[in-house]
């Protein structure tokens, strides 16, 4: 019986090592995003995973077709890791966590909001393409493993 627990310990180990993945979102780019009276769009985007929020792009300005070269990438961090807020920080990715990609535009007062991406994670690489509620399309890829 004593024999087991080593191996119920080990198993215990290895499932939670498979949910730990690493999360990269990146060639984020839009296409036809809306020019309203003359001005075109001065576009970024917001990236969150659940309730973590993962950064936010660069302001692409007078810009109705941007791309962004900001690469988001996130991994599992131990307790007492230190962690930076710079280009990457770190969280706990899993697959089914909800990827959510928001596009705004940059404006004196209020900036608008031109759309919302929701995507469930799976394992793998993927590229979407997400219509956006206030014309355009926001194209990006993300990898999940």
């Amino acid at each position: 019986m004593d024999s087991s627990v080593p191996f119920v310990l080990m198993l215990l180990m290895c499932s939670s090592i498979i949910v730990e993945a690493q999360l990269k979102v990146y060639d984020l780019r839009a296409s036809n995003l809306p020019t309203v009276i003359l001005l075109t769009t001065d576009a970024y985007v917001t990236v969150s995973s659940g309730s973590t929020s993962l950064g936010k792009t660069s302001v692409r300005y007078n810009d109705p077709n941007p791309w962004w070269e900001e690469e988001f990438s996130y991994f599992y961090a131990e307790e007492n890791d230190m962690l930076t807020l710079e280009e990457f920080s770190y969280f706990y990715a899993e697959e089914n966590d909800m990827l959510t990609l928001e596009v705004w535009d940059l404006d004196l007062l209020f900036d608008d909001q031109l759309g919302v991406c929701q995507r469930q994670l799976k394992v793998g690489t993927y590229q979407h393409d997400c219509f956006l509620t206030k014309g355009g399309t926001l194209h990006y890829t993300y990898t999940l493993g």
